[in-house]
């Protein structure tokens, strides 16, 4: 491959990439596959996106097929539209920030924030504050900019989440995750004395065809595995558990652990507290439970950094509100 311009990266003008020649070792791929190998900032996604706009050039013609092979000597040049302004908006709403680079940041998310906007929560969201906080140090997910979020976590979930400033990064953080390679360490509290033989929970989850807003087993919904770790008990009252994510479902932890009838404490949604429960407990959780959510924080996070290399490893204390439950807990054991 031979380089003769010098690169420039997706910016509100537009501009161009470094064209290049096709060599021996690309003959007789498919065009799509030779473009993502040489041009690893982009993903595969945001290519097929750019030739179907035109903006892709083949000896000078428009490529029209992404399936169509690569020959050696051909010249390939990428021109980059202008960035799209995002349609959220950004908000001025703190950020807890544990670590901030040009090309990611990592956020310990507070319980009740939502991550995307949507219906009811249009400017409140982790985006409208990252797009006021990074502002033009985006440089552009698919051609949008916007923050790439990797990975999310729900709204009433709390703890450490990376997100992507730039398309290489937001490609390879991506490509972590799908091979496992990114570790996600949860923390949650969790009913009852989860036995520790039960180190491992396995089971496909899909979306509960009663109930659109749960998540449920389903033995055709997608493959999830969770470890599971007991930290502490509380007599036969509650647990705290470390959860390692394998894969990463919607509502993952939640769904694997109610499935062994040890619901999170706070989940409405999932989970119903045991009848017999001591009446200062359920006073707590009636009136000064202050999140109103499940009580499950994203504790540690490590990746291998997309540019440098360097692993990098997070980690942030229980939030107060979870801190104040184990307390209770603890009070009456």
């Amino acid at each position: 491959m031979f380089f003769c311009e010098q690169q420039s990266p997706e910016n509100d003008k537009g501009g161009t990439v470094p064209k290049f020649i096709l060599s021996p070792e690309d003959a007789g791929l498919r065009l799509d596959k030779v473009l993502a190998t040489h041009l690893p900032e982009f993903s595969r996604t945001r290519l097929q996106e750019l030739i179907a706009q035109g903006n892709i050039t083949v000896d000078g013609i428009c490529l029209n097929d992404a399936s169509c092979k690569a020959r050696e000597g051909m010249e390939i040049r990428v021109t980059l539209p202008p960035l799209i302004d995002p349609t959220p908006q950004p908000r001025n709403i703190p950020l807890d920030i544990v670590y901030e680079d040009a090309d990611l940041i990592v956020i310990n998310k507070p319980p009740n924030m939502v991550t995307h906007p949507a219906p009811g929560h249009l400017d409140d969201t982790l985006v409208n504050a990252l797009l006021y906080h990074c502002g033009t140090s985006l440089s552009g997910i698919n051609g949008v900019r916007r923050p790439g979020i990797v990975h999310r976590l729900d709204k009433e979930t709390s703890g450490l989440l990376v997100v992507a400033k730039n398309d290489h990064t937001h490609h390879h953080l991506s490509e972590q995750i799908a091979s496992r390679a990114m570790k996600r360490v949860y923390h949650a509290v969790a009913w009852g004395m989860v036995p520790h033989k039960l180190d491992t929970i396995e089971g496909a989850i899909a979306r509960d065809t009663r109930n659109r807003q749960k998540m449920t087993l389903h033995p055709e919904g997608r493959f999830a595995r969770t470890h599971c770790k007991v930290l502490q008990y509380f007599g036969r009252l509650a647990s705290v558990i470390e959860c390692r994510l394998d894969t990463g479902r919607t509502h993952q932890i939640r769904v694997h652990l109610t499935s062994q009838d040890h619901p999170l404490i706070g989940d409405a949604l999932y989970g119903k507290p045991p009848r017999a429960m001591p009446e200062t407990l359920k006073a707590f959780l009636k009136d000064q439970w202050p999140a109103k959510r499940q009580a499950l924080h994203a504790k540690e996070l490590s990746f291998s950094h997309p540019t440098t290399g360097e692993q990098k490893v997070f980690s942030t204390d229980l939030p107060a509100d979870i801190r104040m439950l184990i307390d209770v807990l603890h009070s009456l054991t």
